[in-house]
């Protein structure tokens, strides 16, 4: 074990939470003058002079780190950075240790789970923190420290497997991973900006506009509004919202092949992003028409509207809100928590199992139907014309009961800690998946929960992120053996 090099590591998150610290306390002071800048000074000078001073002292050098070590540095950072993130609303909105963690990683993690309300009330300044630290969890805090430090090619390669999302994880857009991550953020920030300025123009001013698109590219779901979207009940902010969550939960890499080939088409050659649309169409055209046959308010436009926006929100595992969907029928509530289990695409910032899983899962069992018919013969699964090799085939398999068994785990520690079984089950569904949302006592946010239940849900929203197997190897003795 490379201890040194871990520590070593592990002193830049430390540091970069210091100078994000540093640049909300100038915002305070310089921009919204909501006089919360003492303490966001006060604990980015704290973070960033111990980090350089034991930078400096331990003359930063990296060694090639083995992947044992890459997996226990990404989920001890992921940990850590939720204990930093933290510090800022513990000073200033008073949460408790237990619900400080949780709201940091829930914003890191881009769960957007909130034990927080009357967030309207509160200083700008922690607001738009809160909604940034959502952005940065979006594409991941390691892989834009393997980003902007080329230093961490070596090794860089195994942390940034570690964490990147879908079953394919040696797919690269370029040789060099940390070239690969810097297009990756290039990308981000990108559709970002343009997010923002389409905010803009569909009517919300530059703070609100600013803030949303942090959480709608990240797919995290925080808003500076208890209301949600559903403070500006407009058409036209709805509708930017469903086009960039979808933008946000589709491969970055087609995202980056249709830029450079100037082609369009290109989505649509992408069999993931197909199956992602039409999973999005047939569940919302299920849900109005369920909502318009037996909620009287609703006409089929109005249950069409709420519908398609509920879908993206849970399937992108954003989470944002434009109606009371809890109080929808359970046939309604049920689609939700199905299309936040299924997820986003791979290589993007939504969570759940996501979409290409889901289309494996379809194509190996129809080749095991053609096998029964053709015992014989010989067929192979190919996506996007890729032959899949049962490799893929396998950690796909064991990915699926793995995220079945942690979420039965975690439903039946929440039932014994007395919260009913939907609750139950939407609250895990919620932090698993990373989506945030959830039904029953859970429906307005997450502050019911006991201080178990809610290191529980930390521990599920971390685990949702890495995709289980991260953490889960670090209690193998063979994986450390190896």
């Amino acid at each position: 074990m490379n201890l040194p090099a871990l520590f070593k590591l592990s002193l830049f998150p430390v540091m970069a939470f210091g100078l994000v610290d540093l640049v909300f306390s100038f915002l305070s002071m310089l921009v919204f003058r909501d006089d919360v800048y003492r303490y966001f000074y006060e604990t980015g000078v704290a973070f960033f002079a111990v980090s350089v001073f034991l930078a400096i002292l331990l003359k930063f050098e990296i060694t090639r780190i083995r992947l044992q070590e890459a997996i226990l540095f990404v989920t001890l950072a992921w940990i850590s950075a939720g204990f930093l993130a933290s510090v800022p609303f513990i000073l200033i909105s008073g949460l408790t240790l237990t619900d400080a963690v949780f709201e940091s990683l829930s914003a890191l993690t881009t769960t957007g789970a909130t034990v927080m309300s009357g967030l309207d009330a509160m200083p700008k300044t922690l607001l738009l923190y809160r909604q940034t630290l959502q952005w940065f969890g979006g594409l991941g805090i390691i892989i834009l420290m393997v980003a902007i430090m080329p230093m961490l090619n070596i090794g860089g390669m195994k942390m940034y497997k570690a964490e990147t999302p879908g079953p394919m994880k040696d797919d690269k857009l370029v040789p060099r991973v940390s070239k690969s991550s810097r297009y990756l953020w290039g990308v981000y920030l990108t559709i970002t900006v343009l997010c923002t300025v389409s905010y803009y123009l569909a009517g919300m001013n530059w703070f609100d506009a600013v803030s949303h698109a942090f959480s709608t590219v990240s797919t995290g779901g925080f808003s500076p509004h208890d209301a949600s979207m559903k403070y500006f009940d407009s058409v036209a902010v709805e509708m930017v919202s469903n086009v960039f969550m979808i933008a946000g939960a589709l491969n970055f890499g087609v995202h980056f092949i249709a830029y450079k080939s100037r082609d369009i088409k290109t989505y649509w050659r992408d069999e993931e992003t197909v199956l992602f649309l039409g999973i999005i169409a047939l569940a919302t055209l299920l849900a109005a028409i369920y909502l318009t046959l037996n909620q009287s308010q609703y006409t089929f436009w109005m249950a069409l509207r709420s519908s398609l926006f509920q879908v993206i929100s849970f399937i992108t595992s954003t989470g944002f809100a434009s109606d009371n969907f809890t109080d929808w029928p359970i046939f309604c509530a049920v689609i939700l928590v199905i299309v936040g289990y299924v997820g986003g695409c791979a290589g993007s910032t939504a969570g759940g199992n996501k979409v290409i899983r889901t289309l494996l899962v379809l194509k190996t069992n129809h080749r095991n139907i053609k096998q029964l018919i053709h015992p014989k013969a010989l067929f192979t699964i190919k996506s996007n014309g890729r032959v899949i090799g049962e490799d893929i085939l396998d950690s796909v398999r064991a990915f699926m009961f793995f995220s079945f068994l942690v979420s039965l785990i975690f439903i039946l520690l929440l039932m014994a800690n007395g919260l009913d079984l939907w609750t139950s089950i939407t609250a895990v569904a919620a932090c698993v998946n990373v989506l945030g949302p959830a039904f029953g006592e859970l429906g307005s946010n997450f502050q019911p929960l006991n201080d178990f239940s809610t290191w529980l849900m930390s521990l599920a929203m971390v685990m949702g992120r890495l995709e289980y197997f991260t953490v889960l190897l670090l209690f193998s003795v063979r994986f450390w053996r190896a």
